[in-house]
């Protein structure tokens, strides 16, 4: 059965998609800690970022990257967090989340956004890609 990220990549579920390539996706998280908490994911369905082949891994750092760098074009932050946690989804995901606080690096803090909010930082962090 496909994860719900495959059904984002599909389409079956919308995103607010930031950024993808022939292998990656990066989209809003819908539930953030902080404005500008994204997800990157591989296309490819894996569980456990270690299981990815050596090369996809090295790929999805380097995508999570050019990302990153547009979140902190974009986000007042004193710099991007990254987190791979796991546990949430069973398909490989990269947090990146601007911080300017420890609290948003911990889950238990979460931010509200309206779908206007979230569509105008779409915007905003593709035209720092």
């Amino acid at each position: 059965m496909p994860t719900l990220f495959t059904k984002i990549v599909n389409g079956e579920i919308p995103s607010y998609k930031i950024a993808e390539d022939e292998n990656f996706y990066a989209f809003l998280d819908i539930n953030p800690n902080a404005k500008g908490h994204t997800l990157c994911i591989p296309k490819k369905e894996e569980d456990k970022i270690f299981d990815l082949e050596e090369d996809t891994y090295l790929e999805l750092m380097r995508f999570s990257r050019k990302i990153a760098k547009a979140l902190e074009k974009t986000i007042n932050c004193k710099r991007v967090g990254i987190a791979v946690v796991g546990l949430e989804v069973p398909h490989v995901h990269v947090h990146l989340i601007p911080l300017n606080d420890m609290k948003e690096m911990t889950f238990q803090h979460k931010i509200t956004m309206s779908k206007s909010d979230f569509e105008t930082l779409v915007s905003e962090i593709q035209s720092n890609l």
